[in-house]
C-alpha cells in the first residue's frame, strides 16, 4: 500500500494536472473577489461587503460549481490514466491487490483534494486583506477553514460515483460529462427548498451552513453517505472481477 501511494505520488510530479488543478482552485476566490471589488468602485460605492461574505460565497463556488467537474477530472486522470496509458495490466501482475490499487488513488485523490481547498481558502484570504476588505477576526478565519474543509471533505466522500464512472468507462469524457451533469443540477436546484436530497447540493449546503430546513438534516446526511458507499462498493466489485487485457 505504501508503495503503490509513494508511486502514485511520483506520477504527479511528473505531471502538469498538479499545476493545472491549482489554477482552477483559484478560479472561484479570484472571480468573487474581483466581481466584489468592482461591484463596489463601479456600482455601489457606499456599500461594505465583508469577509464573511467573501468566505461564504467562494465555498459555494468552490462546493457547487467549479469542485465537482474539477475533481471530477482529477479522478478521471488518477483512474483512467493506466488504462489509456495500457499499463494496468503491467501494474497488476506484480502482484498488487487490487483493492490496495483503489484505496491507494483514493488516498491520492483526498491529499490533492484537501490541498486544492486550503489554496481556495488561502487565496481568499490573500486576495480580501489586499482589497482592504472589512471583517476579518481570528474567530473567522478558523470558522471559515473549517467550512472549507467541510467542503472538500464531503466533495471527496461523494467522488466514489464519480471513480466509478471513471472506471467503468476507461475515458475521461464520460466522467466529465457526469461531472457537468451534476453541476447543472446543482444550479437549478440552487433556489429549491428540496435541494437538500441532492447529495452534491446537499455538500454545498452542509458547508455554507446554509442547508434548508425542509427536511431533517438527516436526511441530507444519509442521501450523502449512501451515493458514497454505493459508490464505493460498486466500484471494488466491479474492479475485482473484470478482465484487465
Amino acid at each position: 500500500m505504501v508503495n503503490l501511494l509513494f508511486t502514485e505520488l511520483l506520477k504527479l510530479k511528473r505531471s502538469k494536472m498538479f499545476l493545472i488543478s491549482i489554477l482552477g482552485a483559484m478560479v472561484a476566490p479570484f472571480m468573487v473577489v474581483v466581481a466584489s471589488y468592482v461591484y463596489i468602485k463601479t456600482k455601489n460605492p457606499v456599500q461594505l461587503i465583508t469577509f464573511v461574505e467573501l468566505f461564504s460565497e467562494a465555498n459555494l463556488y468552490t462546493v457547487l460549481v467549479i469542485g465537482v467537474p474539477l475533481y471530477g477530472v482529477i479522478t478521471a486522470y488518477l483512474f483512467s490514466r493506466e488504462y489509456l496509458e495500457d499499463t494496468l495490466k503491467n501494474i497488476l501482475t506484480i502482484p498488487v491487490s487490487r483493492i490496495s490499487f483503489i484505496i491507494s488513488k483514493l488516498m491520492v485523490l483526498f491529499m490533492w483534494i484537501i490541498l486544492l481547498t486550503v489554496v481556495a481558502w488561502g487565496l481568499i484570504l490573500l486576495l480580501g486583506v489586499l482589497g482592504q476588505f472589512k471583517g476579518l477576526s481570528l474567530l473567522l478565519i478558523a470558522k471559515s477553514f473549517g467550512n472549507f474543509m467541510k467542503g472538500g471533505i464531503l466533495l471527496f466522500i461523494l467522488s466514489t460515483p464519480i471513480v466509478l464512472v471513471a472506471v467503468v468507462m476507461k475515458n475521461y469524457v464520460p466522467t466529465i460529462i457526469f461531472t457537468i451533469v451534476i453541476t447543472l443540477i446543482n444550479v437549478m436546484s440552487g433556489s429549491s427548498e428540496h435541494r437538500g436530497l441532492f447529495p452534491w447540493a446537499a455538500a454545498g449546503d452542509i458547508a455554507n451552513e446554509t442547508l434548508p430546513s425542509t427536511y431533517p438534516a438527516e436526511i441530507s446526511y444519509i442521501a450523502i453517505f449512501t451515493t458514497s458507499i454505493i459508490g464505493f462498493i460498486a466500484t471494488i466489485v466491479y474492479f475485482k472481477k473484470v478482465d484487465i487485457h
